[in-house]
């Protein structure tokens, strides 16, 4: 595998790509991804790649954080060869079958891994990853996640080989023996006040906590950050847990509705699982990276990384602020500096959070993907 980046406004060169890359992977503000003319371009250097990418909440490469860029990745692979795959929704309703129907057009013999970019806020990220799960072919893994928009919420951006488009899923698989792939998820958010009985609540929105409006006790709780929501809510992200016994997962707010006094999230909030506000720990947040690089490691076993995708909340983004940068070299630091590294702030991560577990949505985590050819 070979890798090279760009960052751009700064550079992207006039001249032919020096590699014959068969991915490029591009993480961009959502004004820079919208430009005229700059798919053409990247096409123009990488005529024979997949051009995946979409908008972000901050941009990855190496070990620093950017804002209002594009980061700008090829990939030239030895062994492995590429699916894509594009899928438009026109509603929250639709995110199960557009898994469904991802997971179909990738199937294959010899599919390792499958990474999927979806659109950030038109999408159930639960159902979304199920409809995969439901249909992959049996023993390749998933991660990705959900596309950004800064802290504004207003349109993300997904694409494959096109321009850029609002309510779409956009996917890779990579096949071949030879590819490994590491993943691993963690937060690092510590819960605070009571855990609440969700008793009223419809796929990804929530109505009602203890039989109380939620949005009301949410705000209860915020006291003066309730004035900025849904925005401030990514300080202040909810813990999920399904059953006794099951590790919690973390869930953002997305958006509010004060006629109804509903609270959408990124994910679902199923009736009968119990949640619990959770604030941010500094230290604990870049801890939560750190553990995150060594089960990726763990789980890519005896080789070290080639690629390693990072894909990290804004709400970490926004809590961590000039310290954001951090948790990109805490990863680099157990993953080494052999690796290429890239990625995004995103509204949702997917990954399992270990070896062997199940891919679900995620929040507020940081996520890695780890890649070699052996």
């Amino acid at each position: 595998m070979k890798v090279e980046q760009y960052l751009y406004p700064e550079g992207i060169p006039e001249h032919t790509g020096r590699l014959d890359a068969g991915l490029v992977l591009v993480f961009g503000a959502t004004a820079r991804i919208k430009e005229p003319g700059l798919m053409q371009r990247i096409r123009s250097i990488y005529p024979n790649a997949r051009i995946l990418g979409c908008s972000t909440a901050g941009e990855i490469m190496g070990t620093r954080v950017y804002d209002d860029t594009l980061v700008i990745t090829a990939v030239s692979f030895e062994a492995t060869t590429l699916k894509g795959s594009l899928v438009r929704v026109s509603g929250i309703d639709e995110s199960y079958d557009a898994g469904r129907m991802t997971a179909l057009a990738l199937n294959g013999e010899v599919l390792r891994h499958v990474f999927v970019l979806s659109e950030g806020l038109n999408i159930n990220g639960t159902e979304l990853v199920a409809g995969i799960k439901d249909h992959l072919t049996p023993g390749a893994t998933i991660t990705g996640g959900l596309s950004g928009d800064g802290d504004r919420f207003g349109e993300t951006y997904a694409f494959l080989d096109d321009e850029p488009a609002t309510n779409t899923v956009a996917a890779i698989g990579l096949f071949g023996a030879l590819l490994k792939v590491g993943y691993g998820s963690f937060g690092g958010w510590d819960p605070f006040g009571p855990e609440r009985l969700i008793t009223r609540s419809k796929g990804n929105m929530l109505f009602e906590l203890d039989g109380k409006s939620a949005l009301a006790l949410y705000k209860q709780y915020l006291g003066e950050h309730a004035a900025g929501l849904p925005a401030t809510g990514l300080l202040f992200p909810l813990s999920l847990r399904v059953r006794d016994g099951s590790i919690p997962v973390v869930r953002t707010l997305l958006a509010v509705n004060e006629a109804d006094q509903s609270m959408t999230f990124a994910g679902n909030m199923p009736e009968g699982a119990y949640a619990r506000l959770m604030k941010a720990n500094f230290e604990r947040l870049i801890d939560g990276a750190v553990d995150a690089a060594r089960t990726s490691s763990e789980t890519l076993g005896t080789f070290n990384p080639e690629l390693a995708i990072l894909i990290s909340c804004v709400g970490r983004k926004l809590i961590l602020k000039q310290r954001v940068e951090e948790e990109v070299e805490g990863v680099s630091g157990i993953l080494g500096a052999q690796a290429v590294y890239t990625g995004f702030y995103s509204y949702g991560e997917i990954s399992p959070f270990s070896k062997g577990g199940k891919c679900e949505l995620h929040n507020q985590t940081m996520t890695i993907t780890a890649l070699h050819e052996a």
